[in-house]
């Protein structure tokens, strides 16, 4: 029996490695692929051209591949997301974890869960035909499917994982800290905004990432609200992301085109890599 156990354990051990190593392995396949795959457009077009050129018409007779239009769509599309959904998202977990009775609570949080189950197409959907009639209206635009409704669609999407990490973390925070801060005469909410959420901080920032990662790589969601047109970014002009750009065009494209657009999947790549690697020493540093 014991040397059964022991096999068990033993086979188990081996399984968890090489799932760990399977992990690490496809991570290297796909920055190898991407790297081979991005690099030979970088080197025809020329590094400058490619992410400081304001143009793309990349099936022109002169083609131009210039991808600074969708790097600051990208960037401004998912700071404007973060800093509208990360306060309402950290309000709704607070709430939840420490306010709310237990039958809303758990009313909330089933809604939160069921939110972050729906499809990426479904949020589109919605917004292509509610928010983007809505947005032309309240600002008498000609198009509503602009950088603005983006923003507001990637805010819904990324709640879910603010929601539910922030509450997580919340909820971990001892109980000791809320009983000694109460028991010095602060109030509930200066116990929640002075001593629970500092002391959640490191959670806090976890689901800023997961966050940050859910909005600048969606594509078919935004491609449905944001117009799809590679203009330089304005808050109500039709605009291109990173990741439409390449969902748009990859289906026809050829030659240096295709060549192109997987460049603009090694760059989102690099992008998405660079924002968690210093979200995350960011998250250390704090936890140190």
């Amino acid at each position: 029996m014991k040397k059964a156990a022991n096999f068990i354990e033993k086979a188990m051990n081996i399984i968890f490695t090489l799932c760990g190593f399977l992990a690490v392995a496809f991570v290297i396949l796909i920055t190898g692929f991407l790297l081979t795959s991005g690099m030979p457009a970088i080197g025809k077009i020329g590094i400058t051209d490619f992410l400081f050129g304001t143009e793309w018409a990349s099936t022109a007779a002169t083609p131009s591949y210039g991808i600074l239009p969708f790097i600051l769509t990208s960037v401004y599309g998912t700071f404007g997301a973060i800093i509208i959904g990360v306060p309402l998202g950290l309000m709704c977990a607070i709430f939840v974890a420490k306010m709310a009775k237990t039958s809303i609570a758990k009313t909330v949080r089933t809604s939160v869960d069921l939110l972050s189950g729906i499809p990426s197409v479904v949020y589109g959907l919605v917004g292509m035909i509610i928010i983007v009639p809505l947005v032309r209206e309240a600002f008498n635009l000609p198009d509503g499917a602009n950088l603005f409704s983006a923003i507001i669609v990637l805010t819904v999407m990324i709640l879910p994982s603010v929601i539910s990490v922030s509450e997580t973390a919340i909820r971990a925070v001892p109980k000791e800290y809320e009983e000694a801060s109460l028991a010095l005469g602060a109030t509930k909410t200066e116990t929640v905004f002075k001593v629970i959420v500092p002391a959640a901080k490191s959670g806090i920032l976890t689901s800023v990432v997961l966050g940050i990662g859910r909005s600048i790589g969606e594509a078919m969601a935004v491609m449905m609200v944001s117009g799809n047109v590679a203009n330089m970014p304005g808050l109500f002009k039709s605009v291109r992301f990173l990741t439409t750009a390449v969902a748009s065009e990859m289906s026809y494209s050829s030659g240096l085109q295709r060549e192109a657009l997987f460049s603009i999947a090694l760059v989102l790549f690099v992008f998405i890599l660079i924002i968690n690697l210093v979200l995350n020493l960011i998250v250390k540093k704090d936890k140190e």
